[in-house]
């Protein structure tokens, strides 16, 4: 029997920021996004090291101790994809204000809940904020990506429990909570 999914984790691929030139004078960019053994891409922006994707990847969240990863890649044609550069989403803060006593509809809508600054433990460009935004709590950040001499993904992360889904739960609830080890990095 399999496990329930704790939730859904939508992930809002916005756009590149100067990413790296891979092919004569630009690349032809997309985004991979892996947890576990789910495989997630963005389509091809041909011919634009800023491109705008605009897209919504969808993840099926068993363990919150997953890491997520993005990473981008030049496709190419005749010869194997050129890596563009790897982030870690860490979205452990963004757990983490699900799990506060808040009564969420009383806030005013765009109300920040949380804000996570950039650190050697995440991949932050600049600050991020966890917001409270037509009635979902969303997260909007900056990745810098790494192993690259440059580039950026902007993303939007929102989390749905879902039909046949555990849920976050919460302090007090009878919904099964979760419990995040800490890494050590």
């Amino acid at each position: 029997m399999e496990d329930k999914p704790l939730g859904i984790l939508r992930v809002h691929v916005k756009r590149g920021i100067n990413l790296a030139i891979r092919d004569a004078t630009t690349s032809d960019p997309y985004v991979v996004i892996t947890l576990a053994n789910q495989k997630l891409k963005t389509r091809v922006i041909n011919n634009n090291c800023n491109p705008v994707w605009n897209e919504q990847l969808t993840l099926s969240i068993k363990d919150v101790n997953d890491p997520i990863r993005l990473t981008v890649f030049d496709k190419d044609r005749f010869s194997g994809d050129d890596k563009m550069g790897d982030a870690e989403i860490d979205f452990r803060p963004f757990l983490e204000a699900h799990q506060m006593e808040l009564d969420f509809q009383k806030l005013p809508n765009g109300c920040a809940i949380k804000r996570i600054r950039p650190g050697r433990t995440n991949c932050l460009a600049e600050e991020s904020s966890i917001t409270w935004s037509n009635g979902k709590i969303m997260q909007e950040m900056i990745l810098r990506l790494k192993n690259v001499e440059c580039g950026e993904v902007e993303l939007m992360l929102e989390w749905t429990d879902g039909p046949g889904c555990k849920g976050l739960g919460r302090e007090g609830s009878k919904k099964t909570p979760w419990m995040p080890t800490k890494r050590l990095d």
